[in-house]
């Protein structure tokens, strides 16, 4: 189980910053539709006996206010109410009354349901070339954009991997090199990967990177990519390659492109992840609903 002080580090906005910080994201849309007058008190199908009396009125002020996932210009409220065609429905109301139970406030959740639930905020990112750890196949894909040189990306990197092995076959990790104008070796690490990813060993040196993350001179580099197997010639040279550079411009372009600010920064199909890593787990388990 995480340390109180680890998952303090997880926690929203704990992560290596890329530039000057950027606003909030704008709220989930208010429904402003055919909703009935007058506010919609409860939900069979959603428990909130766990909630006081407080949390509960920030529930349905919540799940009245923002409008249902389905696409149909409705309240989440009136949308479970009236059973609606909708898979997303019941699952999004249950995801606002977790957040209320785990004690975010009503504009932290309208943001955060927004960032999983407005169709305005899914994203699609090529993954074609990226290397992938898990499932291929999976139903649920994580898209990491990280920073070899930075200690929340360092602190994250064997979580994500504990994470693969609790939803083994239904999560994958995609790795997007991301690395920080201000952490110097941090760029001369990321070549080192794609290098090593041409040789089949992305993985077994990127364990090492994190491993060894505040010693990653060159020499060191070239001493972690020997133990991980690659052929040393080719490694050297691939490395200092201007194809191997493209590539690292192409991930770190693609996350500036996506709003990416620090590292680690997770899309979760295709959606930014704003919860902090203590969240993950109830959250992948809420995707694999969907």
């Amino acid at each position: 189980m995480l340390s109180l002080a680890l998952l303090g580090l997880f926690s929203l906005g704990a992560s290596c910053n890329h530039g000057k910080e950027q606003p909030g994201s704008e709220a989930a849309s208010e429904a402003k539709s055919d909703s009935p007058k007058g506010k919609i008190e409860s939900l069979d199908k959603v428990d909130t006996s766990m909630l006081t009396a407080a949390e509960k009125r920030t529930f349905v002020e919540v799940t009245n206010e923002v409008l249902s996932p389905c696409g149909e210009p409705v309240s989440v409220a009136q949308c479970v109410a009236e059973a609606r065609a909708c898979n997303a429905c019941v699952p999004s109301a249950r995801y606002v009354s977790r957040l209320v139970a785990e004690g975010y406030g009503k504009p932290e959740i309208v943001e955060l349901y927004g960032a999983r639930f407005d169709p305005k905020k899914k994203r699609t990112i090529d993954v074609s070339d990226s290397p992938v750890r898990g499932a291929p196949m999976a139903t649920v894909s994580i898209v990491e954009f990280s920073d070899f040189e930075c200690p929340h990306c360092g602190a994250a990197h064997p979580v994500l991997a504990r994470t693969l092995d609790e939803f083994s076959g239904k999560v994958n990790l995609v790795f997007k090199q991301f690395p920080l104008d201000s952490h110097k070796n941090a760029a001369p690490a990321a070549r080192a990967a794609v290098a090593a990813q041409q040789q089949g060993k992305f993985w077994e040196l990127a364990d090492l990177l994190f491993e060894h993350q505040r010693e990653l001179s060159a020499e060191k580099i070239e001493e972690l990519a020997k133990r991980a197997g690659v052929d040393l010639p080719k490694f050297n040279e691939a490395r200092e390659s201007h194809d191997v550079w493209q590539r690292v411009e192409k991930d770190k372009k693609e996350g500036v492109e996506l709003g990416v600010q620090g590292t680690p920064s997770l899309f979760i199909n295709g959606r930014a992840y704003k919860e902090g890593l203590q969240g993950l787990s109830k959250y992948l388990k809420e995707e694999l609903e969907l």
